[in-house]
C-alpha cells in the first residue's frame, strides 16, 4: 500500500477537512454505517464499544455510506442528528462517501485492497440471496456495517462480515488483541 492509511483525505461530519492522522497510535474500527438499515441498531453496540475501550487507546470510525438499497439517504447533518438522537453516538463520525463502485472513497479502496475478504460473511451473503440481493463480489464490501480492524501502525489487521456485532466475540477478541500490543 503506497499511501498511509492516515493521509487519505476524509471530511468530517461536519464537512472540514481532515485525515485519520489524529487517530495515528490508536487500535481502529472503521465501519460503513447506514440509518435505515435492519443492522442499524449495531449503532448501540459499537457506541458501548468505543466507550468501553477508548481509554486504551481504542476508537470506532463511522463513515456513512448509501450504497446499499439506499439506507442512507440523509444529508451529513441530518444523519448526525439521527445518530446523536436515536443512539447518542460518541465515537467520530465522517462525511457520506461510497465504499463501493466506480466512485468508491480511496480510504475504502485501500482498505479492501488490504483485507479482501471479511470473515463470517457466509451466513450474510446467503441471506442476501434469500432476500433476491446479489451480494457483492468479494473484495468489495458486502453491506452496511461491514468493519475493518486497523492496528495502531495502520495496518489493516481484520476485516468482519456486517451481521457480527460489536459484541461478538471473534471481533472483540482480535481488538484486544491488538490493544494489547505496543505501538
Amino acid at each position: 500500500m503506497s499511501q498511509s492509511l492516515y493521509d487519505i483525505p476524509v471530511n468530517t461530519i461536519d464537512g472540514t477537512a481532515a485525515t485519520l492522522r489524529p487517530f495515528e497510535g490508536n487500535v481502529l474500527l472503521i465501519v460503513n454505517v447506514a440509518s435505515k438499515c435492519g443492522l442499524t441498531p449495531q449503532y448501540e453496540g459499537l457506541k458501548a464499544l468505543y466507550e468501553q475501550k477508548q481509554a486504551s487507546g481504542f476508537a470506532v470510525l463511522g463513515f456513512p455510506a448509501n450504497n446499499f438499497k439506499a439506507q442512507e439517504p440523509g444529508s451529513n447533518e441530518e444523519i448526525q442528528d439521527f445518530c446523536k438522537t436515536t443512539f447518542d453516538v460518541t465515537f467520530p463520525l465522517f462525511a457520506k462517501i461510497s465504499v463501493v463502485g466506480e466512485d468508491q472513497h480511496p480510504l475504502y479502496r485501500a482498505l479492501t485492497e488490504a483485507q479482501p475478504r471479511a470473515s463470517g460473511d457466509g451466513p450474510f451473503r446467503e441471506r442476501l440471496k434469500s432476500y433476491g440481493i446479489e451480494p457483492n463480489p468479494a473484495p468489495e464490501v458486502l453491506w452496511n456495517f461491514e468493519k475493518f480492524l486497523v492496528s495502531r501502525t495502520g495496518e489493516v489487521v481484520a476485516r468482519f462480515a456486517p451481521n457480527l456485532g460489536a459484541d461478538d466475540a471473534s471481533l472483540v477478541a482480535a481488538i484486544d488483541a491488538e490493544l494489547a500490543k505496543n505501538a
